[in-house]
């Protein structure tokens, strides 16, 4: 059996919505893959200011897109946390947050949730947090633990 083929012209596409961040279809997608948060460059969209994908909403396979004001955020939250140092994490630590992975790091407050999910709270809000992404926390040189980016 040979492998399946994932390339852009191979996968089956299916159309949707691009609408905007108050719901008005402003055009059309060949499926929510080929696109990610931030990206503005090949929406198919001509409107007088930029727009980015702010949101990949697969439930309703709908690409929403807004200016580059909607990317900043400041508050997330991740799954599947996995705590390096700790056997129990600090109910509330102070942390330096990478959110991707070129990331630079920004100050951050993580409050564990419990059943492997935390909330984070940035200390200065950052641009296109994006779900699926690792977020990775240090204390010093200290890999204090990390988990995925959840929707």
């Amino acid at each position: 059996m040979s492998p399946r083929c994932f390339c852009t012209s191979c996968v089956q596409k299916h159309r949707g919505d691009i609408v905007s961040l108050h719901g008005q279809v402003l055009g059309q997608h060949e499926g929510i893959e080929f696109y990610t948060i931030g990206q503005r460059k090949g929406l198919g969209l001509s409107t007088p200011q930029p727009l980015y994908v702010i949101e990949l909403d697969a439930e309703n396979n709908r690409v929403v897109v807004g200016d580059d004001t909607a990317l900043d955020r400041d508050e997330f939250t991740v799954d599947r946390c996995n705590w390096i140092p700790f056997d129990a994490p600090p109910e509330q630590m102070e942390v330096t947050a990478k959110i991707r992975y070129n990331h630079p790091g920004t100050p951050a407050t993580v409050t564990p949730l419990g059943q492997g999910r935390a909330k984070v709270k940035l200390h200065v809000p950052q641009r296109a947090i994006t779900p699926g992404q690792a977020a990775v926390f240090y204390q010093d040189d200290l890999v204090a633990g990390g988990g995925w980016i959840a929707r």
